[in-house]
């Protein structure tokens, strides 16, 4: 296995419009680590995804869909006692996303060191976790905890992007709980309003050198439309933002990090891992859904070529 991700997967019901105005709806799986898994599979690396879905048929779809997406599942456990997370997605035109979540009891929320512990005999790259499952609950926490030892035993890089969710805890708590796991990590993914839940310091340069002198290779800050930065030891290298009409921004995030790590496992030069994050995260924005515009390494060599003409 290239990677192991491990968290919450959902099904997000999207209404093309307003959900209040009884608009169109559409149902998807949805979750970050579930995202930047399909996003590594479609890039052609060997993804599986960890966590726990309800015995419903919204864990049926979600299971259904990262079995279609070659995303391994053998590590998920179906949880007859609680139902698989929802959340309600409103697309007004020219406005926002505006997301509402069911998922307090979920099926989710009940992932525990006992789903990680048996994984200490999988051989992955890359253990990719994030800062939402800690916040889900005590059990899921641990299991995060959990992910850090396995990914340690079998001398595995974690990957831990930061994640912040405002609606599952405040920023003093998520702060306590983050920062001793983002200083394990090899490699830390945060947006710029995110760096201060994980390291100590007035701005972002101290901020990153906190984590550095801590143990972190790599500190990589996404910056929406102005791109991404990658900080080491080494110094910096910045790249841009690649230009393209937005649809959505649900989901960018996680496309970006999904190519970042892709061009790691590639053993690809710094500005090249975050030129792929790069365009993955604008292929992602160009559609609606989480992971339904993620590329594949063909769609990228398009995107890089740029002709607008059709292949015939």
């Amino acid at each position: 296995m290239d990677v192991v991700t491990l968290g919450e997967a959902l099904v997000a019901i999207r209404a093309h419009g307003r959900l209040a105005l009884a608009d169109p709806l559409h149902a998807s799986p949805a979750g970050a680590e579930m995202n930047v898994a399909i996003g590594l599979s479609r890039l052609g690396h060997r993804a599986a995804w960890v966590g726990v879905l309800g015995a419903d048929p919204a864990g049926d779809l979600v299971a259904r869909t990262l079995r279609a997406e070659s995303v391994d599942i053998g590590g998920v456990r179906r949880d007859e006692s609680a139902p698989t997370g929802l959340m309600l997605v409103d697309m007004p035109a020219a406005l926002a996303p505006t997301v509402t979540y069911h998922r307090r009891a979920s099926a989710g929320s009940r992932l525990s060191p006992a789903d990680v512990v048996p994984l200490a005999a999988t051989a992955a790259r890359i253990w990719h976790l994030s800062g939402i499952t800690p916040a889900l609950s005590e059990s899921a926490h641990a299991a995060t905890a959990a992910a850090f030892e396995v990914a340690r035993e079998t001398s595995a890089l974690v990957s831990f992007d930061v994640n912040y969710r405002g609606k599952l805890w405040d920023r003093a708590a998520a702060a306590a709980a983050l920062a001793p796991l983002a200083r394990r990590a090899d490699i830390v993914v945060a947006s710029e309003d995110e760096l201060d839940l994980v390291a100590d310091g007035v701005n972002e340069a101290e901020r990153v050198a906190r984590l550095l002198d801590a143990g972190v290779r790599e500190v990589v800050v996404k910056r929406g439309i102005h791109g991404a930065t990658l900080f080491d030891v080494g110094g910096a290298v910045s790249c841009p933002a690649h230009a393209i009409t937005q649809v959505n921004s649900i989901g960018a995030g996680d496309a970006f990090t999904a190519g970042y790590l892709s061009g790691v496992l590639d053993d690809l030069p710094v500005a090249q891992r975050l030129h792929r994050g790069a365009l993955c995260g604008a292929l992602a924005v160009s559609g609606a859904g989480d992971w339904e515009q993620a590329p594949t390494r063909a769609d990228l060599a398009l995107l890089e070529a740029a002709s607008g003409d059709a292949v015939r």
